[in-house]
């Protein structure tokens, strides 16, 4: 049985991954330029990695109960 603990840590990550996505998806919004962009297109797209990997790893804790 997965630890309680454990997937509320993943959830409390998941959640906080998912602000700075919000977040950056704005600041893309508010900024013009292309280095702007290209900066936060990067950062949008390590933090859609760090969500993908994190998802994946809360569905296999939770299987594993």
């Amino acid at each position: 049985m997965p630890n309680a603990a454990a997937l509320a840590a993943l959830d409390q990550e998941i959640a906080a991954v998912r602000e700075n996505i919000r977040d950056l998806t704005e600041q893309a919004a508010a900024y013009s330029g292309a280095e702007d962009d290209e900066l936060t297109s990067e950062r949008i797209a390590e933090q859609e990695a760090l969500l993908a990997r994190l998802l994946k790893d809360r569905e296999a804790a939770a299987a594993a109960s």
